[in-house]
């Protein structure tokens, strides 16, 4: 899998629309606060050119793309953190995903309802945050109790914590996201423990209307202008034209697309600042009769890439022969390519680039 990415926002900003868009799913998306109650999830492939030019070299009979997951989360609103409308479970939800694509309304239309009476993306934007800030504070203040009571019996591990749960703490309550907070390292282990929200890479899914696309809108500029001081990423998406184009086949979704001036599709705008956000890279196999893409975080090293695909690759290392995909491609086979000694071999220390191909060399005693 790639990643697990949230889709979230207030009710009716276009979630499930988007989440349709995107998974050429048929979600309900009603014009009433709600209507998405349990999440739903989709699991798309991750578009890869690198991919095709290694198929169309080799013709494998088995082609695994990497994968990624959107799970459309129900709207949250002002109070969530205190169980307000679908609150908690909102929250429960959010912990589970590696990002969050936040989805905000940039569209005028008196057939849908908004929660604040009319559109405005900064406060919508503000309501979101700060329901996802206040979440986590009362995480760490209860975590914080927790270890107050142990470290009155002698605990020295909860002492030590303490100490950095305070820093969290001083943070959040400042207003600020732990994404952007500047922790020591040895904060990264608790935050993750306690699943806290705002440490999690967020960007803005910009829902505009088709006439957004053709000449901007003051909403996008907005939203941009909001990402810009946070220091995150905008992807500019008509909803309702992207999930009419999904419903089409290929050749008429790109005819239509072309016609109503959309220069790029949405969902690879939505995984390349994913990939970006989270750090991912993507590596490939070739084993038996499959050519397969993985994604893995930027700086891994040749034993762990290994052990994404079986942990006894991981724990039988022995090296990694290397090449990459635009190396291969030009060579031609596997067989030629280790005749002209194109293939490198890499030990433990190595680390994966994007793109590489690897073929892993392991043993395994039992």
């Amino acid at each position: 899998m790639g990643f697990r990415c949230g889709i979230v926002g207030l009710p009716n900003v276009g979630k499930s629309t988007v989440f349709n868009a995107l998974t050429a799913s048929q979600a309900p998306a009603e014009n009433y606060p709600f209507c998405t109650i349990d999440p739903n999830v989709g699991r798309v492939p991750v578009p890869d050119e690198r991919l095709d030019r290694l198929q169309a070299l080799l013709r494998m009979p088995k082609v695994t793309p990497t994968t990624m997951e959107f799970v459309d989360i129900a709207g949250l609103v002002r109070g969530a953190h205190q169980g307000e409308g679908l609150g908690n479970q909102f929250l429960a939800y959010i912990r589970e995903v590696e990002a969050i694509a936040h989805v905000v309304r940039c569209f005028a239309d008196p057939n849908v309802a908004h929660v604040h009476g009319s559109v405005g993306p900064r406060l919508d934007i503000e309501v979101v945050n700060a329901e996802l800030l206040l979440a986590d504070l009362e995480g760490v203040e209860r975590a914080l109790e927790r270890l107050e009571r142990r470290a009155k019996v002698g605990d020295k591990t909860a002492q030590e914590d303490i100490g950095l749960l305070r820093q969290i703490h001083a943070a959040l309550s400042r207003g600020e996201p732990l994404r952007r907070a500047d922790l020591p390292p040895a904060a990264k282990p608790i935050i993750e423990s306690l699943h806290l929200l705002t440490a999690k890479p967020l960007f803005y899914i910009a829902n505009i209307d088709e006439e957004g696309i053709q000449h901007g809108s003051p909403w996008l500029d907005e939203v941009r202008r909001v990402a810009a001081d946070e220091g995150t990423a905008v992807v500019p998406l008509c909803a309702k034209l992207e999930a009419e184009l999904a419903a089409m086949s290929p050749a008429e979704a790109d005819e239509f697309a072309v016609l109503m001036g959309l220069t790029e599709r949405g969902m690879p705008q939505v995984i390349r600042v994913g990939y970006r956000l989270l750090g991912l890279i993507t590596f490939y196999t070739v084993v038996g009769t499959e050519l397969r893409a993985w994604a893995i975080p930027r700086g891994t090293k040749a034993p762990q890439a290994a052990g994404k695909i079986h942990s006894d690759m991981e724990r039988g290392f022995i090296r990694a022969e290397v090449i990459t995909v635009d190396d291969f491609c030009a060579i031609g086979s596997l067989a030629a390519a280790r005749e002209r000694g194109a293939l490198r071999a890499e030990g433990r220390d190595y680390v994966v680039q994007d793109g590489d191909i690897l073929y892993i060399r392991f043993h395994v005693t039992s």
